[in-house]
């Protein structure tokens, strides 16, 4: 049994959607990232970064309960644990983690930084929006570039490099991007978007997402304010 504490936001669906199509058993714990639930400490004790997913593996490496945080490393330890969606052959192992560190590095941070000036900043940054909206528009480039040589990410089968760039591009609106200029990307992310296990991880805690931007003063200080600066 896998215990599961998430969002519905998209690192918390690349778990969701590794989970689904591995088939493990999974338990969700929702942690509301606008009530300030990740700095409890019963969280911190698991994630220190404070941040959403994580999990705790009740049949660990050992046998024992293993607690994990940041999603690229729960995918690896999923893909490791299950024997699936990480080729073997180490050639594609490798391409595999240098999309996945490319999500992790760039699609994610840089596209969330798209979503907080373009749809959550208290004030409008002309150079802000302009400057991750560029940015939006270049990776969609990068990924569409690869998309057009090969027909899953990283190489010719459906890896964990999917699973956690697909939940990034799903609302390309809110990033500055048309994604009929992607037609590459387009084309990837509506494939997978249309897998039954996919489906069914996008509605994991579906029912607690806000609006776009949907946040209150309150939730608003919690995710973007000074009390996400202080040390615990």
């Amino acid at each position: 049994m896998i215990d599961l504490y998430t969002w519905p936001t998209p690192n918390g669906h690349k778990i969701h959607i590794m989970l689904e199509e591995t088939g493990l058993e999974y338990k969700v714990h929702p942690i509301d990232i606008g009530a300030g639930e990740q700095f409890k400490p019963e969280f911190l004790a698991i994630s220190p970064n404070n941040k959403i997913p994580a999990m705790v593996d009740q049949q660990g490496p050992d046998g024992k309960p293993f607690a994990l945080a940041e999603s690229g490393a729960m995918l690896f330890y999923l893909a490791s644990k299950t024997g699936k969606f990480l080729p073997k052959d180490l050639k594609k192992r490798w391409q595999v983690m240098q999309w996945v560190m490319t999500q992790m590095g760039h699609v994610g941070p840089m596209l969330g930084q798209a979503h907080h000036f373009l749809g959550y900043a208290p004030e409008k940054i002309e150079y802000a929006m302009n400057r991750y909206k560029n940015e939006a528009n270049r990776l969609y480039g990068v990924l569409d570039k690869q998309l057009a040589k090969s027909e899953w990410l990283a190489c010719d089968e459906y890896t964990i490099a999917d699973m956690a760039t697909m939940p990034w591009l799903r609302a390309p609106e809110r990033q500055g991007v048309n994604i009929d200029d992607y037609p590459n990307v387009k084309r990837w992310r509506d494939r997978i978007a249309e897998r039954p296990a996919v489906k069914k991880a996008v509605e994991v805690l579906a029912e607690r997402r806000r609006p776009t931007p949907g946040f209150s003063k309150e939730q608003a200080e919690v995710l973007f304010g000074a009390k996400q600066y202080a040390r615990r």
